[in-house]
């Protein structure tokens, strides 16, 4: 299980190659995540570790397709045919690779992209992430159904498909991946992000929704170093915040677990062609200057938490096409999960590239949509194995992504709704409103009362 330094672009190595992301990913990368995930390969094989490795992730790539329809679009440019091996020859090759070279791989790649672009999200000095959870369905066979066990069954019998759980923490603004954990759905998001907390860093500051305004999680993220931007429970299951000093900017000092915090308590007013509705939102954080980080900003800062959700549609929908993932075994779902994470990664860090030669643009302006497609066509193109070197940091995806950027992001909003209904027919009752609508939004600061 790992790799040899070959680099014959003629011989068993030919396939191995991401298109125009084998810049992103290159071999020596490939290489060194073999060789940290277990030693070299004893034997030079038909079907080289390393080959299998960049066979994975052209299949996140792919997700539509079937291995052996992934493997033909590997060779398609190649000058010559290329054997396809048997269905069952890819399926023990990825076996035998296993999934540590995939975490690892995907280790070296991930980050915000603060080497590369200066185009990151920051707030009163911290690089801004984000944390959230979402469940990604896999195949439901006996294996799985035991390593991620369905809910259970409720009057209309047993739930569609085995599920996992993904938390990540995500950089707003380039939507890189910094680091992710996942596994059975029976294990709450919390649970994964105390361990995902160990990949905070001082000069961070955590954005995340009120599943995380937990006493535990505050003293966890405290330790790190980092900052947050929790939006706290309100009602009964509020936190006990007493004031203990009032700002000008309308937040508060207070203390939670021992910890000390301040806390932001605001109506925002949503108004579109529709009507207006008023949303009221307690924030807590640990950034307790108001001159360094009024109350106002923070409010406006809190929507970048949503950046996250976008990453989640773009891995879930974009690239997975709403699909199962393929694997019918745990270990496999293990491999599948960070294939299609450093896949992502890799797009991503082929579109923040772009914007070194085009400061003007926004990263939320370039079209991950385009970038796969740009991504998918180059494997298909591409004539050979990349072998000769290359400086252009733009590339081909990135070419593809300034050439057609989307319009600057508008305020926008939408009712929450069910995206994906339990059945395929349409339910009964009145028809629901899907539409986005275009919006204004106020913000207004509430000052406490004596109790706070």
């Amino acid at each position: 299980m790992s790799h040899s330094v070959t680099t014959d672009s003629d011989g068993v190595f030919a396939p191995g190659h991401l298109g125009d992301l084998t810049r992103i990913v290159p071999p020596e990368m490939v290489d060194a995540a073999l060789e940290a995930a277990g030693g070299k390969q004893q034997r030079l094989r038909r079907l080289p570790s390393r080959v299998v490795v960049y066979l994975l992730l052209a299949g996140a790539l792919f997700a539509g397709q079937g291995w052996q329809r992934v493997w033909s679009r590997l060779t398609a440019g190649f000058p010559a045919p290329v054997a396809r091996p048997a269905g069952s020859a890819l399926t023990a090759a990825m076996r035998r690779v296993g999934p540590r070279p995939l975490r690892e791989l995907f280790t070296l790649l991930a980050g915000p992209g603060l080497t590369r672009t200066q185009q990151v999200v920051r707030f009163a000095g911290r690089l801004v992430v984000a944390i959230d959870g979402t469940q990604i369905a896999v195949a439901d066979t006996e294996a799985n159904r035991v390593a991620f066990p369905k809910p259970r069954g409720g009057p209309n019998g047993e739930a569609g498909y085995p599920m996992i759980r993904l938390v990540a923490l995500v950089a707003t603004g380039t939507r890189t991946i910094i680091e992710a954990v996942f596994g059975t759905d029976q294990i709450g998001e919390l649970s994964y992000a105390d361990r995902l907390a160990d990949a905070l860093r001082p000069g961070m500051l955590l954005l995340g929704d009120r599943n995380f305004a937990t006493y535990r999680l505050f003293t966890r993220i405290a330790r790190t170093g980092a900052d947050f931007l929790i939006r706290g429970k309100t009602g009964n299951g509020a936190m006990r915040l007493p004031v203990t000093r009032r700002f000008r900017d309308g937040s508060y000092l207070s203390v939670a677990a021992g910890l000390p915090v301040r806390v932001i308590e605001a109506a925002v007013t949503i108004t579109t062609e529709t009507g207006t509705r008023v949303s009221e939102y307690r924030l807590i954080t640990t950034l307790l200057d108001p001159d360094a980080a009024p109350a106002q900003q923070l409010v406006r800062h809190y929507h970048d938490r949503w950046e996250i959700e976008t990453t989640y549609c773009e891995l879930k929908s974009t690239i997975l096409g709403g699909r199962v993932l393929r694997s019918r075994y745990p270990a496999g779902v293990e491999q599948e999960v960070w294939a299609l994470l450093t896949a992502y990664q890799a797009l991503r860090t082929a579109m923040t590239d772009a914007l070194l030669e085009r400061t003007d643009i926004a990263p939320d302006r370039l079209s991950f949509t385009t970038a796969l497609q740009a991504a998918r066509d180059q494997i298909i193109q591409t004539a050979g194995s990349i072998a000769e070197a290359s400086v252009d940091l733009v590339g081909r995806i990135g070419a593809a992504v300034l050439a057609d950027p989307m319009p600057t992001r508008r305020v926008r909003t939408r009712s929450r709704v069910i995206k994906r209904a339990i059945s395929k027919y349409r339910a009964k009752g009145r028809e629901i409103d899907r539409r986005t609508y275009p919006a204004t939004l106020h913000t207004r600061i509430l000052t406490p009362g004596p109790d706070g």
